[in-house]
């Protein structure tokens, strides 16, 4: 049975690897509003980004490792499990008929990804589904592109948690969460010159990165295979 008033939140990426930058963030931002759950979903076919250099399995297993100690967190596979693009609008209408019309549902972007909403697929319908939780990043403009947006903003956004949780969706909550200036680009490309990473990421995973060989250097990998 859900509880009506507990607000959980959806954070999807393609976590190639997951790391700090992305677990971090997400607890202050579920401090901040009152989060009882947030679920990671990772992306098997990003839309708009290059393809990840880890499997789906890999990149599941990566995060399975992250938040094993985490009660905040768990894990959903059903984007993993299609072989099209990723688009939001669509995990988002298939967990709200899971969940039902009254449970507080939300979603977890940054800054940058608020500024570029309008680009999304059917992106006028996601707050239809649920709330918009925004982690403020600096050196990103406060402003949307356009007067139109900005006023979509302005009629959406609310500073109240409760709020949150009295409504099912339909709220743009921004957060002054922390900076973690940490890439899954920069992890690959230590990798590729033999760095560590440890401070990047939570031992677990760098140990199974190891493991598994994954993020070599691409000239080194293809000469041992020859």
């Amino acid at each position: 049975m859900c509880d009506h008033n507990a607000l959980h939140a959806l954070f999807g990426g393609t976590f190639d690897p997951i790391h700090y930058g992305h677990l971090r963030p997400v607890e202050a931002m579920a401090a901040m509003a009152g989060l009882q759950k947030v679920t990671l979903l990772p992306n098997n076919v990003p839309p708009h980004r290059p393809q990840p250099e880890a499997t789906p399995a890999q990149r599941a297993d990566m995060i399975g490792l992250a938040i094993a100690d985490n009660p905040l967190f768990d894990l959903d596979l059903r984007e993993m499990q299609r072989d099209t693009p990723s688009y939001t609008i669509d995990t988002l209408a298939a967990v709200r008929a899971e969940r039902g019309a009254r449970q507080p549902l939300a979603f977890i972007i940054g800054q940058d990804s608020l500024l570029n909403l309008h680009k999304w697929h059917r992106w006028q319908d996601i707050l239809s589904l649920c709330h918009l939780l925004v982690c403020q990043r600096p050196g990103y403009s406060s402003a949307m592109e356009t007067a139109e947006l900005q006023s979509w903003l302005s009629s959406h956004q609310t500073d109240s948690p409760d709020e949150l949780r009295h409504v099912p969706a339909g709220r743009v909550f921004m957060a002054p969460t922390p900076l973690v200036a940490i890439s899954a680009t920069e992890i690959r490309a230590r990798r590729h010159r033999g760095e560590s990473d440890a401070d990047l990421l939570p031992p677990s995973v760098s140990a199974y990165i190891d493991r598994e060989g994954l993020y070599r250097n691409p000239e080194r990998h293809d000469i041992l295979r020859r």
